[in-house]
C-alpha cells in the first residue's frame, strides 16, 4: 500500500500526547496461549450466540423506537435501553458518574419546496437534485452563481494533484465528480487505484470547496463510484440534517451543499456545449477545471434549532491498568420516520446499525462474565448522529472522556453480517495497523482467514465511527464477515438475502426479519471479543503500520 499523508488529516493528528513506553515492540499475538486468557474464556466466548443477539436486535429495530433519530422520543427509548443493558452487564458509567456524553447538535431542516435553475433548465428537489445548507440562516440564496467544473475537487500535495490550481472560485458554484481519480484507473498509478482515499468522500469535497471560498458545491452522483444509488442520497439528505454546534454558525462552509443526478449533470454539461463523459475523462488524467459558462440559482429555506443528543459510554475497569482503555464503538442512530411516506414510514435501521448496538450489548455481557477481568479497562462507546456525518464520534474524539493518550485501540462494529457464517474475515482498510495481528490470531481460532474488503473503492474505512479515532492517531480496526460462505446452504441463503439487504440500505425495508441467519453476527462478535481480550491483556500497545497514513505523533 502506498504511504499517503493526507493534508486534510495532518491538523487532526497533531496534539495527541506522547507515546507510552508500552507502545513499542508489540509481541506477536500468535505466540499467546489460552493460558494467557481468563480462566473461563472458552465458556464466555461460547456464550455469545445468535439467540442472545436476536432479542436486543429486535428491540432496537422495532417500530416502538421510531427509527432512532437523534433528539426524538426514539432516542430516549434507545439510550434508556442501552444504559440499562450495560448496567445489567456489570459496567460502570464511563463519563464520571454518567453513562451519557452530551453532544450539542444544530438541527437544520430545508423546506423541500425548492427547485434549482441552471441555465435554462429547472431541476426538481429529490428527483434531479438535493440542496441544503449548514449555515444558521433562515434563507440562503445562491443567485446567478457561475458554474465551474473542478474534476474530483481534490487538493492533494502528496499526489501532486490540485484541481483548484490557478482557479478563483469565490462566489462560484463548483461541480465535482464523486470518488477519487484512482477509481476509474484501478490498475494505474493514480492515488491508490481502486481503493478509495479520504479525498473520494463527499465530506472532504465540501470541506475543500469551503476552504477554496466557493459559494456552493454540487457533487455528481453515479452509483458505482458512490457505492450507493440515488435513493440513498435523496433519503439521507432530505429531512432534518444535523451538524455539531459551530462557533461561527456555519459561516466557514459553502452556502449551499448539494448533489445532482447523473442525468441532470449530463444535461448541464450539454447546455454548456460540453460532453460530460469527455470532461470526466480529462479529469481522470490529471488536475482539471473548466468553466461551464452557466449560472446556478437556488434558495434554501431553513428552519433550525439547537438540540442535544447523547453518546452512551460504559466502562468495565481493568484489573491491573484501569487507566488504559480499549474502546469498542458502534452507532445507535438511524433516519427516524417520514410522515410524508405512504404506508410504512419508519426507517427501522435493523441492519444499519441495530446489529452493531445489539452485538455491543451481548459482548458487554461477555466481558462482565470474564474471570479474572482483563488487565486494561474495556469501554463501549455507542454514538449518536453517525448517519449525519460521524458527528457523535467526531464530538467524542474532539472532547474525549478517556484521554486519547490512554486509549490503546478502537474496535468498531457497524452493519454486521446477517448473511450467515463465512470462512473469511474482511478487513476494511487492510494493512493499517498491528490490530490485524490480533485479528489474525482470533480468526485462526475460528478456522477463518483474513482478506481485504470486496469493494475498497467504496472507502468504507472513512465512513464509520472508527475513522474519528484514526484521525486522532488511535489505532482503529473495522472488520466483518467476508464473502466466502461457510457451506453450500449458507451460500444459497446468502445469494437470496444479499439482494434484500443491499436494496434496503437506508430504506424503510431495513427491518428485522425472522429469516435472518444471525450466526454470522455471533461469529464476528466472538471474533472481535477475542481481539479485545488479547489487546486488553497484552504487554505492549498495538501500533499503526509504517505504511498507514495515520500515526501517533
Amino acid at each position: 500500500m502506498k504511504r499517503i499523508l493526507l493534508s486534510v488529516l495532518v491538523p487532526a493528528l497533531v496534539g495527541v500526547a506522547g507515546c507510552s513506553e508500552q507502545q513499542t515492540n508489540t509481541p506477536s499475538p500468535q505466540e499467546q496461549t489460552k493460558q494467557d486468557a481468563p480462566s473461563n474464556f472458552d465458556e464466555v466466548y461460547a456464550s455469545i450466540t445468535a439467540e442472545k443477539i436476536k432479542d436486543p436486535l429486535k428491540t432496537l429495530s422495532s417500530d416502538e423506537f421510531e427509527g432512532r433519530l437523534p433528539t426524538t422520543a426514539g432516542e430516549q427509548k434507545t439510550i434508556d435501553f442501552l444504559v440499562n443493558s450495560f448496567k445489567e452487564a456489570g459496567f460502570e458509567p464511563g463519563n464520571q458518574d454518567s453513562f451519557l456524553q452530551k453532544v450539542e447538535l444544530m438541527e437544520i431542516t430545508a423546506n423541500p419546496d425548492m427547485n434549482m435553475t441552471i441555465g435554462e433548465n429547472t431541476f426538481r428537489y429529490k428527483e434531479d437534485m438535493v440542496a441544503s445548507s449548514k449555515r444558521e440562516q433562515k434563507q440562503i440564496a445562491v443567485t446567478d452563481s457561475p458554474l465551474v467544473f473542478v474534476g474530483y475537487g481534490v487538493n492533494a500535495p502528496e499526489y501532486d494533484w490540485n484541481d483548484y490550481d490557478g482557479l478563483d472560485v469565490e462566489g462560484k458554484t463548483v461541480v465535482i465528480l464523486v470518488n477519487d481519480p484512482g477509481f476509474e484507473n484501478p490498475d494505474g498509478d493514480k492515488f491508490q487505484g481502486k481503493t478509495m482515499t479520504y479525498y473520494g468522500r463527499w465530506s472532504y469535497k465540501y470541506e475543500e470547496a469551503s476552504r477554496q471560498g466557493a459559494k456552493g458545491a454540487l457533487i455528481v452522483h453515479e452509483t458505482a463510484p458512490a457505492s450507493y444509488p440515488w435513493s440513498v442520497v435523496a433519503n439521507s439528505w432530505s429531512g432534518p440534517q444535523y451538524g455539531l454546534v459551530s462557533p461561527d454558525k456555519g459561516a466557514s462552509r459553502v452556502a449551499m451543499e448539494g448533489w445532482l443526478t447523473l442525468d441532470a449533470a449530463k444535461k448541464v454539461f450539454a447546455d454548456a456545449g460540453l460532453d460530460f463523459s469527455e470532461q470526466k475523462a480529462k479529469a481522470q488524467q490529471g488536475p482539471y477545471n473548466q468553466s461551464l459558462n452557466l449560472e446556478a440559482s437556488v434558495t434554501v429555506e431553513n428552519t433550525f434549532k439547537k438540540s442535544a443528543s447523547y453518546n452512551v459510554i460504559a466502562t468495565l475497569p481493568g484489573a491491573e491498568k484501569p487507566d488504559e482503555h480499549i474502546i469498542y464503538s458502534a452507532h445507535w442512530d438511524h433516519l427516524g420516520k417520514d410522515d410524508a411516506l405512504k404506508g410504512d414510514q419508519i426507517y427501522n435501521g435493523a441492519h444499519d446499525n441495530a446489529t452493531g448496538a445489539a452485538a455491543s450489548v451481548i459482548m458487554a455481557q461477555a466481558f462482565g462474565n470474564l474471570n479474572p477481568r482483563p488487565d486494561r479497562s474495556v469501554s463501549f462507546l455507542i454514538v449518536t448522529a453517525e448517519e449525519q456525518g460521524l458527528l457523535g464520534s467526531k464530538y467524542y474524539a474532539d472532547n474525549p472522556v478517556i484521554p486519547l493518550e490512554k486509549t490503546v485501540a478502537n474496535i468498531n462494529m457497524d452493519a454486521m453480517n446477517v448473511l450467515g457464517k463465512t470462512k473469511d474475515v474482511a478487513v476494511v482498510g487492510q494493512g493499517k495497523s498491528e490490530l490485524e495481528d490480533y485479528l489474525q490470531s482470533a480468526a485462526e481460532r475460528q478456522d477463518r482467514y483474513l482478506t481485504g474488503e470486496d469493494t475498497p473503492e467504496a472507502g468504507y474505512y472513512y465512513r464509520s465511527d472508527h475513522f474519528s479515532f484514526a484521525k486522532q492517531g488511535v489505532p482503529a480496526l473495522y472488520a466483518e464477515g467476508g464473502s466466502d460462505p461457510a457451506d453450500e446452504q449458507t451460500a444459497k441463503y446468502r445469494k437470496r438475502m444479499n439482494v434484500i439487504v443491499t436494496g434496503c440500505y437506508h430504506q424503510v425495508c431495513d427491518e428485522y426479519r425472522d429469516d435472518w441467519d444471525l450466526s454470522g453476527i455471533a461469529q464476528d462478535t466472538q471474533l472481535l471479543f477475542d481481539v479485545g481480550v488479547g489487546v486488553a491483556n497484552a504487554d505492549q500497545w498495538p501500533q499503526w503500520n509504517e505504511q498507514s497514513e495515520f500515526q501517533r505523533p
